[in-house]
């Protein structure tokens, strides 16, 4: 069981299922770590969860779980209780997203592992943390509900909507990885493993960044704007003459840049727009007046020379067109490992690249192989 890259040598026993907790493993596979996915007999349940599929098998099961191996044990059969704590044992990593506790009956429980293992650096992942949220379902879509996110997504008279993505899931498992890799450090330092604890929930007020910051430092409760940014003017897709445009002014620079593209060079001087707050405050004088000259020509032409002029502007692609622009800016987006495409590790080392040496694995695929290791 060998492997290269800036993680190499790390043994991470994997038992966590559905987004969270076998993302932010895959990404440390990718990344060098040695993983092992443990599976009840049924599997993962993200095997199941389809359409879409390649050959039969999930394509959600196939985003987030390459560079592993996988061995099935049903912790209730005292044989695979034994091989699961013993991988427990020799991890220097153990990821865990059972409810809180859900795991001290198999004496797989960080207090009970870290007796036995000292230098275990043990991850816990759940929904609403160890307290009285302990017996919560930990699923994204009520984080999105609870924490506040779909009262700021939708249109200012509509219904609340869910993020596209299970985002606090993702977010749940980059922060997890954050504090392994802080752990492993302190690790190096003391020799000491610890228990690294994340919660969906604090995940996701940490993530609302200036929305929980806006009510926490400041008071104000935000709402629905659609697509406007409650700070920032123009900030939104705005129409042109064949289809919607993002346009970002981001600084009165950027403004002034759009105001010359756009040949509308007396809003910057104008006092109601000159500023960023005066443009906010002003907003609905000022779409109309970019809207009119968006008007005259096609998004890709105003995309063109408004990229060119340094203002920051997007086409609003379809997944494909976001896949085809990663290309075509030479960011190798789609990586194929056994036979199986996915998106590539976001990172890039000048001197220990990410390696994409497996296939996501079939239940129990490396069962045999790993049951003799384990009782070598």
């Amino acid at each position: 069981m060998s492997a290269t890259g800036p993680l190499a040598g790390l043994l991470v026993a994997d038992f966590s299922r559905i987004l969270a907790g076998p993302y932010a493993t895959m990404l440390l596979a990718d990344l060098g770590a040695q993983v092992v996915k443990v599976e009840g007999p049924a599997g993962d349940d993200t095997r199941t969860w389809m359409p879409p599929v390649r050959d039969d098998v999930s394509t959600y099961y196939l985003g987030i779980n390459r560079n592993k191996r996988s061995i099935a044990l049903d912790l209730k059969v005292s044989a695979d209780l034994a091989d699961a704590q013993e991988l427990a044992r020799r991890a220097d990593i153990m990821i865990e997203n059972f409810r809180p506790g859900g795991l001290a009956r198999f004496g797989l429980d960080y207090d009970t592992v870290s007796a036995g293992n000292e230098k275990i650096v043990y991850a816990s992942i759940s929904g609403f943390g160890t307290g009285a949220g302990a017996g919560l379902p930990g699923y994204d879509l009520m984080v999105q509900a609870i924490s506040g996110l779909m009262s700021l997504t939708g249109d200012p008279d509509g219904s609340p909507y869910r993020a596209g993505i299970s985002v606090f899931d993702v977010m749940a498992g980059l922060h997890a990885n954050i504090g392994i890799l802080a752990a492993l450090h302190h690790r190096g330092q003391t020799g000491r493993g610890q228990h690294v604890e994340v919660n969906l929930l604090s995940s996701a007020l940490s993530g609302l960044v200036n929305h929980s910051s806006g009510y926490v430092a400041g008071g104000t409760v935000p709402f629905r704007m659609g697509n406007a940014h409650p700070s920032l003017f123009p900030y939104e897709p705005l129409p042109t003459a064949d289809g919607e445009l993002i346009i970002i002014a981001g600084n009165d620079g950027q403004f002034r840049k759009l105001c010359q593209v756009l040949d509308l060079p007396g809003l910057p001087d104008d006092p109601r727009f000159g500023r960023n707050q005066d443009r906010t405050a002003n907003r609905e004088q000022l779409r109309p007046l970019l809207v009119e000259r968006l008007a005259t020509r096609t998004k890709d032409e105003w995309f063109r020379d408004l990229i060119a002029a340094g203002v920051p502007c997007a086409p609003i692609n379809t997944i494909d067109g976001g896949v085809a622009f990663a290309e075509e800016l030479g960011l190798d987006p789609v990586v194929t490992t056994g036979g199986v495409p996915g998106i590539r590790n976001p990172i890039t080392f000048s001197e220990t690249r990410p390696g994409y040496e497996l296939p996501p694995p079939g239940l129990d695929e490396h069962g045999e192989e790993i049951r003799k290791w384990l009782r070598s």
